[in-house]
């Protein structure tokens, strides 16, 4: 991989240590191929970013810390860079720290750098949110929210609001038909247990005589995955079964869910604008750090509702 950068830097935008960089630039092996696909993203970035600082404006460093499922981060980066030519007239210089780390170190450490701000994905703990009190720059949340926390904006959706859209659209389809509602593991993605609980409590209010199940018992005709991950496998079982549902709400328009949109085997996905978050995100830092005019707001994400004929 032929490049102009040092090796720190390469690291450092890729959010891998200075040993697994050398190790995959030099191809000496024991390096995962998803490693060696990170390096060369990060590489190709520096090579975006160098051609955005040659169109003027300011260098901004902005910290991206993101503990959060490899699907996520994945979909970060590209957002990233389709949204950072847009962001004029400063040039954002994003560096990701992602994967699992010590959030709480990797806050200590930026605030002790040059960075300009920080976007962060990351659990709603109280030592993250005492770690975010203490950075000393400007902290904006994305995806998922730290509300008892000093950060200054929130860019996402709300995710109760996204399990009570799902449950006000299973109970528009059922109508009157009689049956119970699968409510699929929220596994590790973030928000998910909120979509979940806000779909428990918005079922509960609409229709307190229909079950939520946790298992697919042969009474389930509607089916809500908070989580965008084993939403094929559950599709697959019923298959196996030879058993039919009437409503299936998926969270997280990918790939995967395109095609079972455009198989109709869902009804619809519950998704949210990634790219609208990073633009809000960064344009919320430029005005906190006076290079934006315009006051900081909060400003939600709407919460889009896809089916096979919108997609």
């Amino acid at each position: 991989m032929k490049h102009p950068y040092r090796i720190r830097e390469i690291a450092r935008q890729a959010g891998l240590s200075e040993a697994t960089v050398d190790r995959v630039l030099h191809g000496r092996g024991g390096v995962r191929e998803s490693t060696a696909r990170e390096v060369q993203q990060a590489i190709a970035a520096l090579d975006r970013e160098q051609a955005q600082a040659r169109l003027a404006g300011p260098a901004v460093p902005v910290d991206v810390v993101a503990l959060s499922p490899s699907r996520f981060t994945a979909a970060l980066r590209q957002a990233f860079e389709a949204e950072l030519p847009d962001l004029r007239p400063a040039v954002i210089k994003p560096r990701f720290h992602v994967g699992d780390q010590d959030v709480v170190a990797v806050l200590d450490r930026v605030g002790r750098s040059r960075s300009q701000g920080v976007i962060l994905t990351a659990p709603d703990t109280p030592e993250i949110a005492e770690a975010v009190g203490q950075i000393g720059l400007p902290v904006v949340t994305l995806g998922v929210d730290l509300p008892e926390s000093k950060r200054i904006a929130y860019a996402g959706i709300s995710h109760p609001d996204a399990g009570a859209t799902a449950a006000y659209l299973v109970e528009q389809w059922l109508a009157d038909r009689a049956g119970d509602v699968l409510l699929t593991p929220s596994s590790s993605d973030l928000g998910a247990d909120e979509r979940a609980a806000g779909f428990r409590a918005e079922m509960a209010a609409r229709a307190p005589n229909r079950r939520l199940l946790e298992s697919p018992g042969p009474s389930v005709r509607a089916i809500y995955a908070p989580a965008p991950g084993g939403t094929t496998a559950v599709i697959e079982t019923f298959a196996a079964e030879h058993r039919k549902y009437d409503v299936f709400v998926a969270h997280g328009l990918d790939a995967s869910h395109a095609d079972l949109l455009r198989a109709h085997k869902l009804s619809a996905v519950l998704h949210e604008d990634l790219r609208a978050d990073v633009r809000h995100a960064c344009l919320t830092i430029l005005r906190a750090q006076g290079l934006l005019s315009g006051p900081v707001r909060p400003s939600p994400s709407a919460i889009r509702v896809i089916t096979p004929f919108n997609f």
